[in-house]
């Protein structure tokens, strides 16, 4: 039996938010993010995208190519609102489905087609998803995740479109070899020069070759080429926390010592997040005293995933938590309230330094581990607590654990 895998991808997400709220907007050039010279666009309208504008580019370069566009800072709130109600929507209908973003979901329909066909379900629950929410939201459908999301990132906005059984290979192999997700843009310039820019040329390249220039990862460049995915679609689960905590070998009350274990610990959850896609919007800091005394104090913040933020709210709560001069036995970092969202850092007060600054950290330790590159305040760090604090080379806990 053939898969139905579907990809829901919701149509420029924020600026249909803004839309909706406020529909003086609709057909004009939109760019929401940073207001400021260097700020960044976080999503922009298609209007806006006519002009070269596109997420992630500097602000005032945006403004350069579209001066009449009007510039919103956004809400991260509102955003976060919708995604939930289109996830309960899909919910409600769907067997199996994955919330991969805050825009974005797969479905699993294999074994509707002997009832009443899965493409016409798929429509049905794409025409509730617009009318319950009013939204506009695209959707591709083939055997597999992979050619469901080029499907509808190919023929998006409001695309309603299914790839048949055995046509795989024919849809894709016209396309740019940067259609296909996991090729990014030094890889794509790397395939270019050596002369392939289709995904069909990719296809007929011998797959020893493919590894010799790309490792281990030319083998995924020639099964994704011949339109090969056999990944699942994952039950989605709302993930309620990210938290980790750190038992001292003695009670200690070495203040830079324990400061700088909240510094590794932060920097370990916020590049967990931001390998996750996802936002905090709630820090909680955690003390247990040598008498096994255990304090916590929390603090709402606007949403984040990025390091120095989170340093300096954990940082902060730390010195209002620690009044009683005793021996600490344990300290924990928690965030909550989190949120998909598809930039790393946050949506809109962030500088394109920054970003590409974390971009390139986060590549590094997603390369040779989150330890290999660290603040040099956590240099001191003993061994022993840093093993213990690596919560990343297990499971992530889900919950705020206490004892």
């Amino acid at each position: 039996m053939d898969r139905n895998i579907i990809h829901l991808d919701l149509d420029a997400f924020f600026v249909a938010v803004e839309c909706l709220r406020n529909p003086k907007l609709k057909g004009r050039p939109l760019i929401i993010g940073g207001q400021s010279r260097r700020g960044v666009v976080a999503s922009c309208s298609y209007e806006a995208r006519q002009f070269g504008v596109h997420s992630a580019m500097p602000m005032y370069l945006a403004m350069q190519l579209c001066p009449d566009a009007t510039v919103i800072s956004g809400d991260m709130e509102a955003y976060s609102y919708y995604s939930h109600l289109i996830t309960e929507i899909i919910a409600d209908s769907a067997p199996l489905f994955e919330k991969s973003s805050i825009d974005e979901f797969y479905v699993d329909a294999s074994g509707m087609d002997k009832y009443f066909g899965a493409f016409k379900w798929a429509q049905e629950l794409r025409r509730k998803i617009i009318r319950e929410s009013g939204l506009p939201i695209s959707m591709g459908m083939s055997v597999n995740k992979l050619v469901s999301k080029v499907t509808t990132g190919e023929f998006k906005p409001n695309a309603e479109k299914y790839i048949e059984p055995g046509t795989e290979k024919d849809f894709l192999a016209p396309l740019g070899v940067e259609k296909i997700p996991m090729i990014g843009r030094q890889t794509a310039s790397f395939l270019y020069d050596m002369g392939v820019r289709t995904v069909g040329t990719l296809r007929d390249m011998p797959v020893k070759f493919l590894v010799s220039a790309f490792g281990k990862n030319g083998i995924a460049l020639w099964k994704k080429a011949h339109g090969i995915d056999d990944s699942p679609v994952v039950p989605y689960s709302e993930q309620k926390s990210i938290s980790t905590e750190c038992t001292f070998d003695e009670d200690t009350l070495d203040i830079r010592r324990i400061k700088s274990v909240l510094t590794a610990m932060v920097e370990k959850v916020a590049f967990s997040l931001r390998e996750q896609k996802k936002l905090t919007s709630c820090v909680t800091v955690k003390i247990r005293y040598a008498n096994f005394d255990t304090e916590t104090r929390q603090a709402q913040i606007p949403y984040t995933s990025a390091d120095h933020v989170l340093l300096r709210v954990v940082h902060e709560l730390f010195d209002k938590l620690y009044q009683r001069r005793m021996r600490i036995r344990l300290v924990g970092v928690r965030l909550s309230g989190l949120v998909y969202g598809h930039h790393q850092i946050s949506l809109f007060d962030d500088t394109a330094e920054s970003i590409r600054l974390y971009q390139a950290m986060d590549k590094i330790k997603h390369r040779y581990g989150a330890e290999k590159l660290t603040r040099a305040t956590t240099l001191g760090t003993s061994r022993k607590v840093r093993m213990e604090m690596n919560m990343f080379k297990g499971k992530v806990k889900k919950n705020w654990v206490e004892g």
